[in-house]
């Protein structure tokens, strides 16, 4: 943005402090005048006859108060400009910062040393904010090598099927077109786990009451035929938990954690469990009671499984990120989606995502998001 040059900061303060010197000088000449040489008495003989008389008083303080007041004005202008300098000095680090921040920088931070003051607040705040987006930007960098890499494989598997079938005409078709037909799904369940992935982010979608435990149910019904394929044991327990949002995203949400916890299981006699409440402000416990204002819904999903290391976990809610042990070869391969997406609508929606492994094998996460009344 072009804006006209105006006076600097620095020659602002400045001015301001020999200004403010100068009229401190003026008042104290006023109160000189005003309770003192007015007193005096104007005649040849002065004050008890003595001289000086007022005449003379002026005459001699007058020309010293002028010299007076223009070194004050002098050391007003000198002193103010190597006051301001020295104030400002740490705006200049931050403004540099700013400028390399803005020419594509954002590894540099100021690290402003000192006690803690406004400049020192303000420059700590600033390196907060430039680690905040260094990760946004390296996050979203590592998400677009990510996705490409995952839309060029189904492309990259069709364009072959498709050669082996120019080369050899006498290939069986139908088998070609179903496995076209499945790489196909696939490319556009990742196409579609990308849009709900951008919109999360995004949070651009209208806020209505949401119960969690409602959309629990709907997911668990949903994925109960998947869950009795694998012989496993679905759960639903828990009382209402409102929140404000998308029903659409937190039921994709719900959906993605329940089915996440039913693929990623022991190949038979496992056991998911999906718990909904509240907790109130300060307790720390899920209650019984509604939501309302001050508490928080919460999602529990628990499931049974190979165990995971504690190292692994934090990296599963990362997009394309498959622990070595999770990784299924069905048709529920997934894309790499399920737990980002799970963290982007709660992040969409101001809550906090938990995630756990039991010591016996499993996960335990948990969702907490502000409730509604």
């Amino acid at each position: 943005m072009t804006r006209r040059r105006g006076l600097s900061a620095r020659l602002k303060l400045t001015l301001s402090y020999a200004g403010f010197l100068a009229v401190a000088g003026a008042l104290l000449l006023a109160v000189v005048w005003g309770y003192l040489l007015r007193y005096v008495p104007d005649n040849p003989q002065g004050l008890l006859g003595v001289s000086p008389n007022r005449w003379l008083l002026v005459r001699t303080f007058f020309p010293a108060a002028g010299v007076a007041m223009a070194c004050l004005l002098v050391f007003g202008l000198v002193g103010g400009w190597l006051l301001a300098g020295r104030m400002l000095a740490p705006l200049h680090r931050i403004r540099d910062a700013a400028r390399r921040a803005g020419d594509g920088s954002l590894s540099h931070r100021i690290r402003m040393k000192g006690r803690q003051d406004e400049f020192r607040e303000l420059s700590d705040a600033f390196d907060s904010m430039l680690g905040r987006l260094e990760s946004h930007v390296d996050e979203q960098r590592r998400f677009a090598a990510n996705a490409s890499h995952e839309l060029r494989t189904p492309l990259a598997v069709s364009r072959a099927l498709l050669d082996v079938a120019r080369e050899d005409p006498t290939h069986d078709h139908e088998e070609l077109v179903e496995r076209l037909r499945t790489v196909n799904t696939r490319a556009i369940a990742l196409t579609e786990a990308l849009l709900v992935l951008s919109r999360g982010d995004s949070g651009t979608f209208t806020r209505e009451s949401v119960d969690l435990s409602l959309l629990a149910e709907e997911a668990a019904e949903t994925l109960l035929p998947l869950a009795e394929r694998r012989r496993i044991t679905l759960d639903v327990t828990g009382t209402a938990a409102r929140t404000s949002g998308s029903a659409e995203l937190l039921l994709r949400m719900v959906t993605n954690l329940v089915q996440n916890a039913v693929v990623h299981n022991v190949p038979a006699g496992g056991t998911v469990t999906v718990h909904t409440g509240t907790e109130g402000a300060g307790t720390g416990r899920v209650g019984t009671g509604r939501g309302g204002t001050g508490a928080t819904s919460v999602l529990r999903v628990e499931n049974t499984g190979p165990p995971l290391a504690p190292e692994v976990v934090p990296t599963l809610t990362e997009p394309f990120q498959r622990g070595a042990t999770r990784v299924r070869t069905d048709e529920h391969a997934g894309v790499g989606l399920g737990l980002a997406i799970v963290r982007s609508v709660v992040r969409a929606h101001d809550g906090s995502l938990d995630l756990v492994a039991r010591p016996a094998g499993g996960l335990l996460v948990t969702v907490r998001l502000p409730g509604a009344p």
